[in-house]
Formats: structure tokens, C-alpha cells, sequence
């Protein structure tokens, strides 16, 4: 059996404590869990809790995981863009297409796959299935991430993205044309009920989401813009362009199927910039990912109409 420990953030509070912990034990559903929960293998300072319990933020779950569900992590030699790395941590570039860790259909072929192959050591807060991962980029998104190489830069790195003090910049072409220069969505965030793979801007059972844009250009049909991320809720770029009205091309979740999107398999999302304090040397480092070449068959075969 495998034991987990995990801090409750400020986007995951008032989350159940089954969904939070299925949300972070890859390969586990919420049913799945019910063993640990009801033999009192999950605590919350050192007492049982139920599956049920509204969580806060800065709660520490401890977990005992049944031996069930995944196998460990092994191993795979595939190619990895490290873009830097020394003795606390890795910044890796990850492709469009790959799955972060292994969860449920995806048990090999992971971007932690490929770190237990380059890498010398990763930590273990997260357990079997996520050594080294910190936060995760969706599937279809390219771009960078920071794996921690041990538990104490993990520490210190969760902290960071806890407080929102993590830089963290996106560029995205949009379809339609985007009439404002620059702008904020301040609008909130929950599950859809309409399909529980999805999530939306609602009222009901949500958390406040802040996304800044900027464009960066105008072409025929599409818009490409910079976003900076304030709050980091699942989607929220993508939700929050669907919500105003120029979904990201080629996201095959949120957006509605024009021509532009039915050129590409997953969404024109990249993280290209990645900044935070070291946790050894106490310096900000900032790091940079240029525009996939993806990117480039619309932004290189259409007119910039100008901004």
C-alpha cells in the first residue's frame, strides 16, 4: 500500500475530501477510494475523515492507498525536452500530446515515464504515479513545467504555487477576431453538469478565476494573444476564452468546430514562460519556450490585419 500526503490550495478548498484525493491519486476513482476512507486511512491531523468533508485550504490529507487500481511508474526511454536542470529541479518543455503522469487509459508513455528515465532522482511527496510533479499542463497544452528533484524543492515549489507567486504566461491563437487590446476575466469557475468532463462559468458550486490577455495580433479568422494566469483553475484558459467568445482553436472540448479547428488535434495552447524563486538559492529564475511550429501554419500562411 502506498501512503500520500497532500495540502489542501487555495483553489481546492470547500472540495470534497473523496474528490480532492481522487483528483490527486492517479488511477483512483472516488468509489475506488471508499476502502481507505471507511477503514480510517485517510486523516486530517491525525483523525479519520469522511468522504464527504468540505475541505480548507492549508487542510494536510494523509492517505493510505489500496494496492489496486495502477501499477508504479517505471521507466520509459522517450525523448524530453530538459530545458534546464541541476540538483533540486528540472524545467522541462513537454509536446502537445503527452499526458503528464499516469492516470486511468494512460499507464504508460507519461511524461513521468520519460523523467524516471533522464532523471537521476525526483521526489516522492505525490507518491508512486507523480514523483517529481508539482503542477501539470493538460494533455493537448504544450510548454513548461517544473518537476522537483527532491521533497524539500517540492516544498517549496508547492508553496509558491499555493500563494499564486508562480509567473506563469500563455500564448493561444483564438478563433474570431478579439476587439479589445488587452483585458481581465474576473469570472468564476465550477464543474459543467452537463458533462462532467467539462467545466464552466457559473455561480453554483465554483471558485473565482482571473485571467489577464493581451493581443499580440490580428489574422484572418483568428486572433493571438498573451495570457497571464492570476488564479489556476482546471481549464481556466480554455473556459475562460469560450466564455468570451473566441474558444482556443482545435480544443476539441470548449470550442465549436469551425474550419480552423478541424486543422489541428488539440487545442493551440502553449506555456511559454515559467518563472518562480529557486528553492535553493532563493533567486527568481524565468524561463521562456518559443511558439510551437503548430502555431506557425496559421501564423506564418495569413495576413496580420495589424495591433
Amino acid at each position: 500500500m502506498e501512503k500520500i500526503i497532500l495540502t489542501v490550495s487555495r483553489e481546492e478548498a470547500g472540495m470534497r475530501s473523496d474528490r480532492f484525493l481522487a483528483d490527486h491519486a492517479g488511477g483512483f476513482s472516488r468509489q475506488s477510494l471508499k476502502e481507505s476512507f471507511d477503514s480510517g486511512m485517510v486523516t486530517l491531523a491525525g483523525r479519520p475523515v469522511k468522504p464527504s468533508l468540505k475541505l480548507r485550504e492549508g487542510d494536510v490529507i494523509e492517505a493510505v492507498l489500496p494496492d489496486t487500481a495502477v501499477l508504479d511508474a517505471v521507466p520509459q526511454d522517450i525523448p524530453l525536452d530538459i530545458v534546464y536542470e541541476d540538483a533540486d529541479i528540472a524545467v522541462v518543455d513537454k509536446p502537445a500530446g503527452m499526458v503528464v503522469h499516469p492516470a486511468n487509459g494512460n499507464f504508460d508513455g507519461t511524461m513521468v515515464n520519460a523523467l524516471m528515465y533522464h532523471l537521476d532522482s525526483l521526489s516522492a511527496i505525490n507518491g508512486v504515479i507523480r514523483p517529481g510533479i508539482v503542477h501539470r499542463i493538460d494533455k493537448d497544452t504544450s510548454g513548461l513545467l517544473v518537476v522537483a528533484k527532491n521533497d524539500r524543492a517540492h516544498e517549496a515549489l508547492a508553496e509558491q504555487f499555493r500563494v499564486h507567486s508562480i509567473t506563469r504566461r500563455y500564448t493561444a491563437l483564438l478563433n474570431g477576431i478579439l476587439s479589445e487590446k488587452r483585458g481581465t476575466i474576473d469570472a468564476p469557475i465550477g464543474r459543467d453538469p452537463a458533462n462532467r468532463l467539462a467545466f464552466t462559468v457559473t455561480a453554483r458550486n465554483s471558485k473565482r478565476a482571473v485571467t489577464h490577455f493581451e493581443t499580440a495580433g490580428l489574422y484572418e479568422g483568428f486572433t493571438h494573444v498573451y495570457v497571464t494566469l492570476e488564479t489556476g483553475r482546471t481549464h481556466q484558459i480554455r473556459v475562460h476564452m469560450k466564455y468570451i467568445g473566441h474558444p482556443v482553436i482545435g480544443d476539441p472540448l470548449y470550442s465549436g468546430g469551425t474550419e480552423l479547428d478541424r486543422m489541428f488535434d488539440g487545442q493551440l495552447l502553449h506555456a511559454c514562460t515559467l518563472g518562480f524563486i529557486h528553492p535553493s538559492t532563493g533567486e527568481y529564475v524565468e524561463f521562456e519556450s518559443p511558439i510551437p511550429e503548430r502555431f506557425n501554419i496559421l501564423l506564418k500562411g495569413r495576413q496580420n490585419n495589424g495591433r
